[in-house]
């Protein structure tokens, strides 16, 4: 399926970026996503292949690309013009609309159309969930359920896989599947501020929130701490709170919450902050003599194991949730997966032997929950039970992360 990341490419290439960027050879990739049979939202960050997949499933859909400007004239200036062309070819099966958000009025043509055309399936992809969690997506009423694609998993690679590579340039395929991966991911933000971010006017200040994602940068892997942020970037809290709601909004960040279910310690309050990918992390954070190359490592592998866990869950559609544990005095658990079938913490740790006070947090976190599956994850490659904590290379555990079966074990 990355093969058909030269188009999307050369769209993004237009930007800046050099015309080599895409290997050749590139094997075809099946992706862990089974899209519903009914019309639905596909979201997914810029270049996580949602044009690819719906190009390569449905080859014979009615194809409306927003990002082609004159397209976007057309259907912004009348968006009855979908009826009308629908209206003209009876038998058309599937629509695909990529980048609906950017012309949220079509979703009042799509509910209709979904209503009284029976057969009709709508496949609408995008990369930022602002303006249709605005404007929009109620006008559905639930006729279209919503989807996510992530960043390549571990498993979907197999032998491709590395886990040193996934730490330096990630996993989203449009990097994956470029020859000079640094030069995507050094475009791939000044791309986002400049299309999303700049032409939408979704902040005011372009300068303040360029700012605002390198600060941000510190914070993956880390509970957000609005105030210090502020001060940081040197604005108001609440223009932190509006850029954090933006950068989630635009795909590109997730919150963690703290697990609270029946809880016997007085718990932290803040949620943490991931970055979605760990190449993209690596893009934004600032590095300098006063930074330390492992906290560095330790955030990426953190928020590697964190983009895995969340594509596990979100292909699954089984109920799970994730989470993290910290207690006020700071005993902490990187992850809880909490669902009907699972309670599992999880601990990562960039290193290559176990060290005890590695387990404290995981058995703090038996105390309480008792019933729960406690891994760690970290860098050594055997396999260790200390404590009733199951001690797992992290690499292997990232291949054996399938969506069809439950957490490894």
């Amino acid at each position: 399926m990355l093969a058909g990341f030269a188009v999307i490419a050369e769209m993004f290439l237009q930007n800046g970026v050099s015309n080599s960027i895409l290997r050749p050879d590139m094997e075809m990739i099946d992706r862990f996503f089974r899209p519903p049979n009914s019309s639905y939202f596909l979201f997914g960050p810029r270049g996580t292949g949602k044009s690819v997949f719906t190009q390569w499933r449905y080859p014979a859909a009615l194809r409306l690309d927003l990002l082609e400007p004159d397209v976007h004239r057309e259907y912004a200036a009348r968006p009855e013009r979908l009826r009308e062309r629908l209206a003209a070819e009876p038998k058309v099966r599937q629509v695909v609309i990529d980048e609906v958000q950017r012309v949220p009025e079509l979703l009042s043509v799509v509910h209709a159309l979904i209503e009284t055309r029976r057969g009709l399936q709508f496949i609408l992809t995008g990369s930022s969930a602002r303006k249709l969690r605005r404007t929009g997506v109620d006008l559905m009423a639930g006729r279209a359920v919503l989807r996510t694609l992530h960043p390549l998993m571990a498993a979907e690679l197999g032998r491709r896989f590395s886990l040193a590579t996934a730490l330096r340039q990630g996993l989203v395929p449009l990097v994956f599947a470029a020859a000079q991966p640094g030069d995507v991911l050094k475009s791939y933000a000044s791309l986002y501020l400049r299309e999303e971010v700049q032409m939408e006017g979704l902040v005011r200040n372009i300068g303040a929130f360029s700012r605002f994602l390198e600060v941000a940068s510190f914070s993956h892997g880390q509970p957000v701490n609005v105030s210090n942020v502020a001060r940081e970037c040197q604005v108001e809290r609440k223009t932190v709170e509006g850029y954090l709601e933006v950068l989630e909004d635009l795909l590109l960040a997730f919150r963690v919450p703290v697990f609270t279910r029946r809880a016997k310690r007085e718990l932290s309050a803040h949620p943490k902050l991931f970055l979605f990918d760990a190449g993209v992390y690596r893009s934004l954070r600032p590095s300098g003599p006063l930074d330390r190359p492992e906290e560095m490592e330790g955030a990426a592998l953190e928020g590697l194991v964190a983009q895995h866990l969340r594509a596990w869950i979100a292909y699954r559609n089984g109920g799970e949730s994730l989470h993290f544990w910290r207690t006020r005095s700071g005993v902490e658990v990187d992850f809880v997966v909490y669902g009907p079938e699972t309670l599992a913490a999880i601990e990562v740790k960039r290193t290559a032997r176990v060290r005890p006070e590695d387990l404290r947090g995981l058995q703090a976190f038996g105390v309480d929950y008792p019933q729960s599956q406690r891994l760690l994850l970290y860098c050594g490659k055997e396999r260790l039970k200390i404590n009733d904590v199951l001690c797992l290379p992290v690499e292997g555990f990232l291949l054996a992360l399938h969506p069809d079966k439950l957490l490894p074990t």
